[in-house]
């Protein structure tokens, strides 16, 4: 009886820290609701890895490329904002755009939330990952990664913040056969969410995860 009772404690205590430790992965609602809560100041280079539908992918950041965009990205990412969007916007030889919430609510709130522009520092060339926008001072949480040398993008002020070092091959795997059609509906994607995304375009990837990378013990 006695060895029953420690087996049954252990399997709560390892039941109870794995619901612990997926509870903090999950997507902080109470800062993305509250956009002037996403004001950590980023390190000066962090790695995210992006756990897709297709493999996994990493982006390190550098802040002095633009420190506005890599502040909020670093916020987006530490909050789960990513976690479960779809890449939206995959055109071969150009691009993949994400960053359109899967809920509704969240893009409700964050789709207001701009940021101040950064001056272009790095080139759009393959592998860079920028912020979109629609004209000055106007990005909030979509970005994208240039599938080729986009540098005709730097003097209308698309500032690179970071670069994929690691599984380029999986960013360039992600369907493409809907091209830019599901960006001509960004508004229903931002009314409907995933939900929308599901039922018109049910072959997009996504993200299932993105995390920031614990920093290399000195």
């Amino acid at each position: 009886m006695r060895l029953t009772a420690i087996a049954s404690m252990m399997i709560v205590s390892v039941f109870m820290a794995a619901v612990v430790g997926s509870a903090s992965a999950q997507v902080n609602m109470e800062k993305l609701m509250n956009p002037a809560q996403l004001n950590e100041t980023a390190p000066d280079k962090f790695q995210v890895k992006f756990d897709t539908s297709k493999g996994e992918f990493t982006v390190e950041v550098t802040r002095e490329w633009a420190p506005n965009g890599a502040d909020r990205f670093y916020n987006l990412v530490k909050n789960g904002f990513y976690d479960n969007c779809k890449f939206f916007r995959v055109i071969e030889g150009f691009m993949v755009q994400f960053g359109i919430s899967g809920d509704p609510k969240i893009s409700a709130v964050l789709r207001n939330a701009r940021i101040k522009d950064d001056p272009v520092k790095k080139s759009n060339m393959r592998g860079y990952i920028t912020f979109a926008m629609a004209g000055p001072d106007t990005r909030t949480t979509q970005v994208f990664i240039n599938y080729g040398d986009n540098s005709r993008l730097d003097k209308d002020n698309f500032s690179p913040f970071g670069k994929v070092t690691k599984g380029m091959n999986v960013v360039e795997s992600l369907y493409n056969k809907y091209a830019g059609k599901p960006s001509d509906a960004q508004p229903q994607i931002q009314m409907e969410g995933n939900a929308f995304l599901e039922k018109n375009f049910p072959n997009l990837d996504f993200i299932k995860a993105a995390t920031i990378v614990p920093p290399a013990a000195k």
